[in-house]
């Protein structure tokens, strides 16, 4: 097994593979960094419920030599667990009377979020994800609920620089027609986070069984899609209102589109010279 950056990555890889047990053992290491970090294996396992054994059987399953170096590695870790939208609302209401406003907070827990990502991930799988697709034929994009706008914000930029981008699911053509399109020369990137809209699990599902290569960004290593990703990211998304944060995510998604740029070569300049050369033709911009 490829040896991950964080914890939730390490667990994210193995998750579809353990027993229930295992499972129960996984998220609450996930969910509870701090806790496994500094607390005793005992301590964790009354904690937990489980048997300090089951922790040691899961360490090894997921590929360390014990629980010790398992235990280390979720230092870096921050877990999170969903929450419903009204939940999360109902906590909003009950901390308006908070002595600090919701600017501030919202806006710390963004840096902070932005900031746990870019330490964090991994550079070389980035790296990966970005060259499968760049070198795909065509990039299918997906994204359902509150990953559609960014999905779309990612096509708009896409489609400046390539003809080979397209969101799926839109503008008169059938999800499933883009999917039966797919093959290995294909590149299908997914944003879907809880509650996970039950599209983007299965268009991962059949991109990879299309043999396309897929990049899921999430914000759980529970996230079903993440075992058929070539690539997957997993992004805190912690936020003080009752809707995840997708700061960080915008900004990986802004770093991938860069990334592209960057080795299109003249290509990718000569075409989004021409874009901006017809949007001004259409009037499509302010005339100063």
């Amino acid at each position: 097994m490829q040896k991950s950056t964080t914890i939730k990555d390490r667990i994210a890889e193995g998750y579809d593979g353990l027993s229930d047990r295992l499972r129960a053992a996984a998220d609450f290491v996930a969910d509870n960094p701090v806790d496994v970090a500094t607390r005793s294996l005992r301590s964790i396992s009354t904690a937990s419920g489980l048997a300090p054994a089951t922790f040691s059987r899961l360490a090894r399953a997921l590929g360390f030599d014990d629980y010790e170096a398992m235990r280390e590695l979720s230092r870096s870790a921050v877990g999170r667990r969903y929450v419903s939208f009204s939940q999360r609302a109902q906590q909003l209401q009950s901390e308006a009377v908070a002595a600090e406003p919701l600017l501030q907070r919202q806006a710390a827990a963004c840096i902070a979020n932005i900031d746990s990502m870019s330490q964090t991930i991994d550079p070389a799988r980035l790296e990966r994800a970005v060259e499968a697709l760049h070198a795909a034929r065509r990039v299918v994009l997906f994204g359902a609920c509150g990953s559609t706008g960014l999905i779309d914000y990612m096509a708009y930029m896409g489609r400046y620089f390539s003809p080979d981008w397209q969101v799926a699911g839109r503008g008169g053509a059938a999800l499933g027609a883009t999917m039966a399109e797919l093959s290995e020369r294909d590149a299908v990137l997914i944003i879907t986070k809880p509650p996970f809209a039950r599209r983007a699990i299965l268009s991962a599902e059949m991109a990879a069984a299309q043999g396309a290569a897929v990049i899921v960004l999430s914000d759980t290593h529970t996230c079903p899609a993440l075992k058929y990703a070539t690539a997957g990211f997993i992004l805190p998304s912690d936020s003080p209102q009752f809707f995840s944060s997708y700061a960080a995510t915008l900004v990986l998604v802004e770093t991938i589109i860069g990334m592209l740029v960057a080795r299109a070569g003249p290509d990718a300049m000569n075409r989004i010279a021409e874009v901006e050369a017809r949007n001004h033709r259409l009037d499509e911009y302010w005339r100063v």
